[in-house]
């Protein structure tokens, strides 16, 4: 299905220049309304409502729990991981395309961080029976990434009536930011310890797709610790034998 492109790539250059670059350096997160308008935002939720009705979306998975702990009062979303090339993931290409446009207009400007790749998209869906995202951070432990990245696609959304919020708790501030995850929205935060955040329990089918991009080095680096660790128990259990 080709998608016309509505956007100019200076229309892009001037909202990264203008509103995210000053929004991240100054408060760490920003977002952008109507991103591709009507026509291309329904054509991606078009998508990611196939993905989960034939489903292709399975329960999200935790990076480490305590035993005992279930799953699902921790996070509760259902997701599935896209290049953009899949078919039928055509309009999900562009949105990323667009992103990344974006990104690579403010990736010089952010503090000399070096921002040249990104993971896959992860399309999510909280099913609306009160499930949610516990507070956390994306990046605790420096692997790498460097900026969060989602795009909301959630039509007529009431945050009273249907929950849903994103709650960001700011490093050493003392207000909270909520955002709501409305359609056609792209939110921008830092992905490490200046920006835990927590999905508020949602009383509605709930979408949406995040990315997340790397800074290089950093995540040269967390490869490398992994490689050392990997091979270090291979040792220890050569050893032992």
């Amino acid at each position: 299905m080709p998608l016309i492109e509505l956007m100019r790539d200076s229309d892009l250059e001037r909202l990264a220049l203008e509103r995210v670059v000053p929004a991240l350096l100054a408060r760490g997160f920003c977002y952008l309304d109507g991103l591709l308008g009507d026509v291309a935002g329904d054509a991606v939720l078009d998508q990611v409502k196939e993905m989960h009705f034939s489903g292709a979306l399975q329960d999200g998975r935790l990076a480490s729990s305590a035993s005992g702990v279930h799953r699902r009062s921790i996070r509760g979303d259902k997701i599935a991981w896209v290049s953009g090339t899949e078919r039928g993931c055509e309009a999900i290409s562009f949105l990323l395309n667009v992103i990344d446009k974006l990104i690579s207009v403010c990736a010089s400007r952010l503090g000399g961080k070096a921002i040249r790749e990104r993971s896959k998209a992860m399309v999510a869906c909280y099913p609306g029976n009160g499930a949610g995202y516990v507070k956390h951070v994306d990046n605790p432990n420096l692997d790498g990434r460097c900026i969060t990245c989602i795009y909301y696609l959630n039509k007529n959304w009431n945050p009273k009536e249907h929950g849903g919020i994103l709650r960001i708790f700011p490093e050493g501030k003392s207000y909270v930011a909520d955002i709501k995850p409305l359609f056609d929205r792209l939110l921008f935060f830092w992905s490490d310890r200046r920006n835990p955040h927590e999905v508020q329990p949602s009383f509605a089918t709930r979408y949406a797709i995040t990315t997340w991009y790397f800074d290089s080095e950093e995540r040269a680096e967390a490869k490398r610790r992994t490689r050392d660790l990997t091979a270090s128990t291979l040792q220890q259990g050569s050893s032992s034998s």
